[in-house]
């Protein structure tokens, strides 16, 4: 089963770096109000997304983009 890891364009002009096995659907959730950390700041747009095919690279990737040199090579390669 595909995994994807994606990157959102907040209203605020923030990001928010996510991952989930249905990529259609989760945006659809952050649009409407059901994730806690976005839902103040929608709407919300796909501004970056990665497939894997498996999940645990996918976690330990969207982790890396969270943190420290993950963090500053997303704002430079990948937004």
């Amino acid at each position: 089963m595909s995994h994807y890891v994606y990157i959102l364009k907040c209203s605020d002009n923030s990001y928010y770096v996510g991952s989930s096995d249905n990529l259609k659907t989760r945006i659809n959730y952050h649009n409407r109000g059901l994730v806690n950390s976005t839902k103040d700041r929608r709407p919300v747009k796909i501004s970056w997304y990665c497939c894997f095919e498996n999940k645990t690279k996918a976690l330990q990737f969207e982790k890396y983009l969270k943190k420290g040199s993950g963090f500053a090579f997303s704002r430079k390669r990948l937004i």
